[in-house]
């Protein structure tokens, strides 16, 4: 047996609370000497992804890459996980499911606060990684667990951020169409919240615009309405000359900051695993097996129904607030087909019926992006292909129907026939 098989064997039994603490360090080490690695390697900047982006911009830098990330990110984080790991079995043994879970949640957002800090790029992709994350697991609900399809994550989102964006401007910020603001702009982070969920309340009440005449009938009507909403909401805001028109609307706080989307993709994903595990997502996944039989056995399909699309509209809306406070900007244009395509690519590559898969598709497809930025168009051609091998030889996707199971969160049943 080879050295590397014998570490491969070790490593898988390393607990993730080690790797966790690995990764802090390794961050907390390219915060304090990346930038000399990077001189004595005599690469040109500090990789932003993990140097894989600056590769396919210069093949010639692989070997220096490559010893970056050995010397900078494997060596301490090996390290430290083998050192750890003792340690850290012994003690989550101590502890009960709920507090190792926040322990666990703690050091990943000290992983991400340390790494995303290094640069503003990083910063932007993980604040951006979170809001498809939210988008990605809500439309699951739909076209996953409810077993409908659904194009119309981007019309939510729209009228998510454009609610969310004209409160903020309007109560926060001196704006020349709103005039001097209302309140205090030190008040502005404790009102977004309450922002951000007016925001999701607007969508959801805009969703049953979708939700009432599709639901009345069976079929495939759900996804030529949302289709239809889509155009219909895009249309309205270019025509909208008071919120900017096809120009856009600026001058938003940058409120969304790294530990503000952190608590709201928390937040959205442990709602969407509740809600699945609960008696109406039980119901929702026999609406989706067979809903003749649900009727029969007296679930109101139609409200099951509803409920589903107005909770997926309504993250979808807190998702667009938070992109619009992010960006300080939104436009028309940022919310139309291209964006639920997006969305629907990033949940088909996870896996339908899976909040892992959810978080999974989103994390690799907005990372694969990233990294093949370099590429341009080229881009576009590499990331289609790698869709339609993953829908050859995994047709439901990388975690369809399964979730990847934390030893010390207790599993709950899903309920449904092929979970």
């Amino acid at each position: 047996m080879t050295w590397w098989q014998r570490a491969g064997q070790r490593l898988p039994a390393w607990p993730l609370l080690a790797w966790l603490a690995g990764a802090l360090v390794a961050a907390v080490v390219e915060r304090a000497v990346g930038l000399h690695v990077v001189h004595a390697l005599g690469l040109p900047t500090l990789p932003s992804m993990f140097g894989l982006s600056s590769v396919f911009a210069e093949p010639g830098l692989m070997p220096h890459t490559l010893a970056y990330l050995l010397l900078v990110y494997l060596l301490p984080a090996g390290g430290v996980a083998a050192l750890l790991a003792p340690w850290v079995r012994r003690s989550l043994v101590r502890l009960s499911p709920r507090l190792a879970l926040l322990v666990h949640l703690g050091v990943l957002y000290a992983v991400f606060h340390v790494w995303g800090h290094t640069d503003d790029y990083r910063l932007l992709v993980l604040r951006l990684l979170g809001i498809g994350i939210i988008l990605t697991t809500s439309l699951n609900l739909v076209n996953g667990w409810m077993g409908e399809f659904s194009v119309s994550v981007a019309g939510f989102m729209a009228v998510g951020a454009y609610v969310s964006s004209v409160l903020t401007v309007w109560g926060f910020v001196d704006d020349d169409v709103f005039g001097p603001a209302v309140l205090p702009a030190v008040l502005a982070p404790f009102a977004f919240p309450l922002v951000l969920v007016l925001g999701g309340v607007a969508a959801a009440l805009s969703a049953l615009l979708v939700a009432v005449p599709s639901f009345r009938t069976r079929g495939d009507y759900l996804a030529i309405i949302s289709l239809a909403y889509v155009f219909i909401v895009k249309s309205a805001l270019e025509n909208a000359e008071f919120i900017g028109g096809p120009r856009g609307f600026m001058n938003q706080p940058t409120l969304a900051s790294l530990p503000v989307v952190f608590v709201w993709t928390l937040l959205c994903v442990a709602t969407i695993a509740l809600y699945v595990t609960s008696t109406y997502g039980k119901a929702t996944s026999a609406v989706r097996d067979n809903e003749s039989a649900a009727e029969a056995v007296t679930v109101d399909t139609r409200r099951v129904k509803v409920v589903a699309f107005l909770t997926h509209a309504f993250w979808s809306g807190i998702a667009g607030g938070l992109y619009a406070h992010v960006i300080g900007y939104i436009n028309p244009s940022n919310f139309g087909l291209i964006k639920s395509a997006e969305v629907l690519a990033m949940l088909y590559l996870g896996g339908l019926s899976s909040v892992s898969g959810s978080v999974l598709g989103t994390v690799l497809f907005q990372l694969l992006s990233e990294v093949l930025r370099p590429l341009k168009l080229v881009k576009w051609l590499v990331i289609p292909v790698l869709l339609i091998l993953v829908m050859v030889f995994r047709p439901r996707g990388l975690f369809g129907f399964r979730e990847l199971r934390l030893p010390f969160v207790p599993a709950r049943p899903y309920g449904a026939a092929g979970d």
